[in-house]
């Protein structure tokens, strides 16, 4: 069934309105999120997904409930992904707290742009070409092998071709300047004169920030069409995890070394996910299968991990 585009309007007018009063109760905080406020925002993130699910469960019916559900749940556990790559950009380049979150949220904005328009590719050639979801499911599973046997690799900021390119064309200012992404230089003292126009190396993290994302929304997005391949569910399921990374990040930023196994979970999710797309038609699997199977791969790699590593939390915090 079709979804009436006043849905999508009141879906996206939710989502900017929520973003707003985020914003605004951020910058009335005048310092970084704590962990008690981080934990908080995530939850508060998660239960109005989950209030959306329930309307789009009472809307559309039960079969989109459970897809918007599913899809959900792949995508913010995916999300989990992206975080420890956005604490080794932060990171690399020392960019402080406050900045960080000003980044997340025009990383976001961007996210919207690019996912909605992926997803709208996706699904025209999905309906185009349904064999499109066979390349998908292979992509997928090849995609799930790589992260569990190549698990330690590194990310080479300096050898980035978009960074190398940023560096060569734009003028970047050595220094950061609080949270802006441009200023101007070279006013004299007296205020005369426009200065020249230069942008800051927070500019350059909000790009990678958004190249990353691009690259992984490449694994997420097809991962969502083995759940379903309506519009408006990818699209919704992927906007509700990405609007809760902000706060995710803060609160998992701290205990990224805690999550050893989490990538050998995930990428048991995209074989399986993978694998479900390739065997649809032969062996299909029902998608409240494939929540119980994600929920237990998640619960069971974040609970070793955890368990792995809290004789080395303790002896750090004594010391």
């Amino acid at each position: 069934m079709p979804t009436s585009i006043w849905f999508w309007i009141a879906f996206h007018v939710g989502v900017f309105v929520a973003l707003a009063v985020d914003l605004i109760s951020f910058k009335r905080r005048g310092r970084e999120l704590s962990m008690r406020a981080a934990t908080l925002r995530s939850l508060i993130w998660v239960a109005l997904s989950l209030a959306f699910n329930l309307l789009v469960w009472r809307t559309k019916g039960s079969d989109d409930g459970l897809d918007f559900l599913t899809g959900y749940v792949i995508e913010y556990s995916l999300s989990v992904d992206n975080i420890f790559v956005f604490v080794l950009i932060f990171t690399y380049f020392r960019v402080p707290p406050r900045s960080q979150h000003r980044v997340l949220v025009w990383g976001i904005l961007g996210a919207l742009v690019m996912r909605g328009v992926m997803i709208w590719l996706g699904v025209t050639l999905v309906e185009r070409f349904h064999f499109v979801l066979y390349i998908f499911g292979a992509f997928l599973v090849l995609t799930g092998l790589r992260m569990l046997f190549d698990r330690d690799a590194k990310l080479d900021f300096e050898k980035n071709f978009f960074m190398r390119f940023c560096r060569k064309m734009l003028p970047i200012t050595r220094e950061f300047h609080g949270r802006r992404f441009v200023i101007r230089v070279g006013r004299s003292a007296a205020g005369h004169g426009r200065g020249r126009l230069m942008f800051t190396p927070l500019l350059l993290v909000l790009i990678l920030v958004d190249i990353m994302d691009l690259i992984f929304a490449v694994d997420s997005i097809p991962a969502v069409f083995a759940i379903t391949t309506d519009q408006f569910i990818v699209y919704t399921s992927n906007i509700c995890a990405i609007l809760g990374l902000r706060s995710l990040y803060f609160l998992l930023a701290r205990m990224v070394d805690r999550f050893i196994y989490l990538k050998t979970g995930l990428a048991i999710i995209l074989g399986f996910v993978g694998t479900k797309m390739i065997i649809a038609r032969q062996f299909p699997i029902p998608n409240w299968i494939s929540l119980v199977v994600i929920i237990v791969v998640l619960g069971i790699t974040i609970t070793v991990s955890m368990l792995a590593t809290r004789r080395k939390a303790r002896s750090a915090s004594q010391n």
